[in-house]
């Protein structure tokens, strides 16, 4: 089955307050959707239209298990946290196999 990956590329953060609380909170809704973080970082090279700004990649078993933790009453509630605190491009991809 393929696994599942959250990509988020952040472009702003206009509020790194709203980021922090959305981190405290985002954190145990990912692990607890079974998420694994394989990448979190400000440590970017941007190529193309890329901007080099901090740059999220979260592993999943499936693409399933992906979409339900970012359903999750507890990731919406981070979402709430982090409203107007970034503007970021988020993906729920699914891996080749």
């Amino acid at each position: 089955m393929p696994k599942g990956y959250w990509v988020s590329a952040y472009r702003t953060i206009s509020d790194p307050e709203k980021l922090a609380a959305y981190n405290e909170l985002a954190g145990p809704a990912v692990e607890a959707g079974g998420g694994r973080i394989l990448a979190r970082g400000s440590r970017v090279v941007a190529h193309d239209a890329g901007i080099a700004e901090r740059i999220v990649l979260i592993e999943f078993d499936s693409f399933e298990q992906a979409v339900a933790a970012h359903e999750s009453a507890a990731y919406q509630e981070a979402l709430v946290a982090l409203s107007d605190g970034v503007e970021r491009d988020f993906r729920i991809v699914e891996g080749i196999d």
